[in-house]
């Protein structure tokens, strides 16, 4: 995961947020006093977008979004109940908790980017492993090339060495053709 966010500035951002927004649920906002009143929580609260990816995850949204007000994703369990929520929270605090805010134009708000952190439970993206697969192929593929090269002008400068005409030869017509790989 990337740089954690302090704790400090995560109650600042929360505090912001709250007189900011009007949430769908009074609840919601009861659940992220409750986070925001304990640093040993708030330091285990990461802001992310995609929270339904994650192990334990709270959605919550603002008045001005058409999203689902609140929801509590634990394990591939989803719930609706805040004060589950809550008990869960209260009871498991040595676990991370994930919180998506849902709100209006919050991608383009300094307050929001300035603690939100990548989702690290985002699926991989198969396209962009196969690319990331096929270039370190090449770059692999490339190196042991040139090894190949260095080795093979080492032999032919031994069988120069050696007056081995054949071997000379063999070598150097090897080593042409891998020369024509060259890219």
């Amino acid at each position: 995961m990337n740089s954690p966010v302090p704790v400090m500035e995560k109650r600042d951002f929360l505090k912001w947020f709250l007189e900011k927004y009007q949430l769908k649920r009074r609840e919601c906002a009861w659940l992220l006093n409750f986070l925001m009143s304990d640093d040993i929580l708030m330091e285990r609260v990461h802001f992310v977008e995609q929270a339904e990816h994650c192990p334990k995850a709270l959605m919550i949204s603002a008045n001005d979004v058409d999203q689902v007000p609140f929801a509590f994703h634990k394990n591939q369990h989803v719930t609706m109940d805040a004060e589950k929520s809550f008990h869960d929270i209260r009871l498991n605090r040595n676990e991370d908790i994930y919180i998506q805010l849902n709100f209006k134009d919050k991608q383009t708000l300094p307050q929001y980017a300035a603690v939100l952190e990548e989702n690290p439970y985002l699926p991989v993206n198969s396209d962009e492993e196969t690319v990331k697969g096929l270039l370190a192929e090449l770059v692999l593929d490339e190196a042991l090339r040139v090894e190949k090269l260095r080795s093979l002008e080492e032999q032919i400068d031994i069988a120069l060495a050696q007056k081995d005409r054949n071997a000379f030869i063999t070598l150097s017509k090897q080593y042409s053709e891998l020369k024509a790989l060259e890219t």
